[in-house]
């Protein structure tokens, strides 16, 4: 059975489409392979934050986004939130925006 891929929000479907062309390709690509396979890619696709949190891992020509999801019952993957990578580490307030709407949706 299909995975299904939704968003937290509009804003944040909107965001991941203003991404550079090259991680938007990316995205799709390794979206289409979440929906077909399920969202456990492994290293160096996707990877777990634990709690339910996961993070997809997009590098371009332009950089390397991070986009985060959990899934939800009935194979529905939910992408969280998304962000250019600007530092080695990911940034505290980006990782608690996304639990924060994780936790929102889980309640």
């Amino acid at each position: 059975m299909a995975y299904s891929i939704s968003y937290y929000s509009r804003e944040v479907q909107e965001d991941i489409l203003n991404f550079p062309v090259t991680l938007q390709a990316r995205y799709i690509a390794l979206t289409d392979r979440m929906i077909e396979y399920g969202p456990n890619l492994g290293l160096p696709h996707t990877d777990a934050f634990g709690g339910g949190l996961f993070e997809l891992r997009l590098k371009g020509a332009e950089g390397i986004a991070r986009v985060f999801f959990c899934t939800m019952v009935g194979q529905e993957i939910i992408i969280l939130h998304s962000f250019i990578k600007k530092t080695q580490k990911t940034p505290e307030k980006e990782l608690k925006l996304a639990k924060k709407r994780m936790k929102e949706l889980k309640r």
